[in-house]
């Protein structure tokens, strides 16, 4: 039963990272490419500069990165320091796990926190200068990315301790 969920949850978690950030970052390069095109344009005075696509890939970059924080834990690729287990490589398991939970702390703090950021976001009716995208929107990623994190660092410790990735697991085992 709780290998299903965990293969399940891979499945559900990787499809949200790979779309979400397949198509805000098509859209971004869309939308660069329109306004370099505009100010090339403008420049021989055929149109106008727009204002709005420098404000939507800077929300696009954070997204992305908030997301790939996600997609980093599946991969065991965030940025650590590993001078300490290639020295002393028997330390190397035990400084593993305590990444993992340090990682576990940090994805409760930043769960916690967005929401109340997120919720304060809400309160105050805030939105982005240009594309009035409500702020909300903006600080809800960051529980997500915590609840992410959190449910990406279930499966490292179900991968570090059975020995079988979660994402070669079957869904009827």
């Amino acid at each position: 039963m709780f290998r299903k969920a965990l293969y399940y949850l891979d499945k559900a978690i990787t499809l949200f990272e790979e779309w979400t950030l397949f198509l805000t970052v098509s859209a971004a390069l869309v939308t660069l490419f329109v306004s370099v095109a505009m100010r090339f344009g403008a420049r021989y005075g055929i149109t106008s500069t727009l204002a709005w696509p420098e404000e939507f890939v800077r929300e696009v970059i954070v997204y992305s990165t908030f997301v790939g924080c996600v997609a980093a834990v599946k991969s065991r690729s965030l940025i650590r320091v590993d001078a300490l287990p290639n020295i002393v490589k028997s330390w190397k398991k035990p400084l593993e796990i305590l990444s993992n939970i340090t990682m576990v702390f940090f994805a409760v703090f930043i769960t916690w926190f967005g929401v109340k950021m997120a919720l304060f976001q809400y309160k105050m009716g805030m939105s982005t200068i240009i594309l009035k995208i409500p702020q909300v929107c903006l600080y809800s990623i960051l529980p997500i990315m915590g609840i992410g994190m959190l449910c990406r660092l279930l499966q490292v410790f179900y991968e570090d301790i059975t020995g079988t990735k979660v994402s070669d697991l079957e869904a009827g085992g």
